[in-house]
């Protein structure tokens, strides 16, 4: 490329999408979660090839490659790491820099973490991450990928994909979809299910563990009091998230003795995963401080949960959230959730207020960086502050159409979804997609018995979330007289407004519904329905007082929307 300028794209993760940061600012607020290579639109500057070092611009050469290039090579450069893009691979190299929350700066090192982000990816995107590479060079000064010779320096090879696959730019696009995010959320879930604990991982779950990060978080962002936020704001923010460690240690010690603090993702926002070929890959994992990985699963999807929030998509954010709970069963995880939701998104203001540090911005760009950390300060606020919840319990036959109805609710109010089908499963330790039925009614893992532990399960786990402030809606049949009084009886005990809502169409149309159904968790079938309609009983007037009915074969949206 002789002497011409080379574009050097430095990007921060995390930074937010409505600005790039000149190059200088980013390398001044790395602080470790921030720290890496991923954003969808990364700014350039200009580096003269004289500057960089002799091996990255060898690697700008064609010859230095054993396969085919497309000319020409482009780096990116981040303050942690060189990033070749050849076409179909891209190559990293990590500079020999320490930050304090990483270190790079010996050969070993540099190996054992490339060895480490080639290992920790491939979990969630092994079709990206391909293998780690030795880098020698011979008498001549010529480096040689792959090489026989002693190793100088390690690269890690990966596959390249295309930009607009990354997930926020598949959002702008208007093409996240539902269904998208049904997808996301259980490819999510199937990652935590093989994600690994042990007793050191678990240590990082301790409160002095998890406490040390929003400490610092504070301390970091009092200068910017009177600016992007208020002294209420930050005073609020602290005291709630001190409140929380002081009288939910027991909380944060039953998420570690249940195995939810785990060699996570650690960056799980959605400029870290794409869409490609039909698949979604988790990618960029953070494999240089353990703190920011061994957290708890609730930590992880944090990311997402608030991200959607902030594009102004509570019904996507509630549709990704109900489908991940309901996929792993951790519905106590939403105990935690707020305040890591809070923490990722205080973090994202941290980062975002660093920026007003720059001389080189100018007034209209901070008026927009200010207004931009306002709003992730704002969110870490909002998800701590108390609420009042609710319930919602739905009544109907199988196959009438509550399933329909709560998730459009859930997404309608960002309400917790919880149905019965899952919560039955999960008690009886068998896959959401097993059937649990021997073929006939009150058979299988539907006995009166079992049938009575996953109301009362609903139940537990109704009046628990309600109590924290979320609206709940209960999926079940309750077609007994019983279970709608035990979860009546429960929410006035607790002094929650409780919603019978149901589900109604003609009985010949149900059936026809079932017939129709495929895919779904639910294990009932069109010759189980006479059954059922003769075991329902009605609801009583003092019921039928506390009770909206959605007639299931008319206009959902619309009856949705009144609610």
């Amino acid at each position: 490329m002789g002497n011409a300028s080379i574009l050097a794209a430095v990007t921060a993760r995390a930074v937010p999408e409505i600005y790039r940061a000149p190059a200088g600012v980013l390398r001044a607020i790395a602080d470790g979660e921030y720290a890496t290579e991923v954003t969808s639109a990364p700014i350039t500057v200009a580096m003269s090839e004289s500057a960089l070092p002799a091996l990255v611009q060898q690697m700008l050469e064609p010859a230095f490659y054993p396969h085919a290039v497309q000319e020409p090579i482009q780096l990116l450069q981040t303050h942690i790491s060189y990033v070749l893009l050849t076409g179909e691979f891209a190559y990293k190299v990590k500079k020999p820099m320490d930050f304090g929350f990483l270190d790079f700066t010996t050969l070993d090192k540099r190996q054992f973490f490339i060895q480490e982000e080639l290992r920790l990816n491939q979990r969630g995107a092994a079709e990206l991450y391909l293998e780690a590479l030795p880098i020698s060079q011979d008498e001549s000064g010529v480096y040689r990928l792959g090489g026989t010779g002693e190793p100088v320096e390690y690269a890690l090879k990966m596959r390249q994909f295309p930009q607009e696959a990354l997930l926020p730019q598949v959002f702008d696009r208007g093409e996240l979809t539902p269904n998208l995010v049904v997808d996301l959320a259980k490819e999510i879930a199937r990652f935590h299910g093989g994600l690994t604990t042990s007793d050191r991982i678990k240590s990082f779950g301790s409160v002095a563990g998890v406490r040390a990060a929003f400490d610092e978080n504070y301390e970091q962002t009092a200068g910017f009091i009177g600016g992007p936020q208020t002294q209420a704001q930050f005073d609020e923010t602290k005291a709630l998230t001190d409140a929380f460690f002081v009288e939910q240690a027991d909380l944060l010690a039953r998420r570690v003795q249940g195995g939810f603090v785990r060699e996570c993702h650690g960056d799980l926002h959605l400029g870290n995963i794409c869409y490609w070929n039909d698949r979604f890959y988790l990618f960029d994992c953070i494999e240089f401080n353990e703190p920011f990985r061994f957290v708890d699963v609730m930590y992880d999807i944090a990311y997402i949960v608030m991200d959607l929030q902030l594009r102004q998509r509570p019904d996507l954010s509630a549709l990704f959230l109900n489908t991940y709970i309901e996929h792993t069963g951790d519905y106590e995880g939403l105990q935690v959730l707020p305040l890591y939701v809070s923490r990722q998104s205080y973090v994202r203001a941290k980062v975002t207020s660093f920026l007003l540090g720059d001389p080189a911005i100018s007034a209209e760009k901070k008026a927009e960086v200010t207004a931009t950390a306002a709003k992730y300060y704002k969110l870490a606020l909002q998800c701590l502050q108390p609420r009042a919840g609710s319930l919602y319990v739905m009544c109907g036959l199988s196959g009438s159409g509550k399933s329909t109805v709560a998730r459009s609710l859930a997404q309608h109010l960002d309400a917790i979804h919880i149905r019965s089908d899952a919560v039955r499963k999960h008690l009886a330790g068998i896959d959401l997609y097993e059937s649990g039925s021997a073929g006939e009614f009150g058979s299988g893992i539907y006995t009166p018995e079992m049938t009575q532990q996953t109301y009362d399960r609903l139940q537990e786990l109704g009046i628990l979330l309600a109590s924290l402030g979320y609206p709940v809606i209960l999926d079940a049949k309750y077609d007994k007289q019983a279970v709608r009084q035990a979860i009546a009886d429960a929410a006035k005990d607790k002094q929650l407004p409780l919603t019978f809502i149901s589900c109604e169409a003609p009985l010949e149309t149900v059936r026809q519904w079932l017939r129709d159904r495929t895919g779904d968790i639910a294990d009932a079938t069109a010759d189980l329905l006479d059954a059922q309609v003769q075991a329902f009983e009605l609801l009583t007037d003092a019921e039928q007082a506390m009770t909206s009915v959605v007639r299931t074969d008319g206009d959902l949206a619309a009856q949705i929307a009144s609610f």
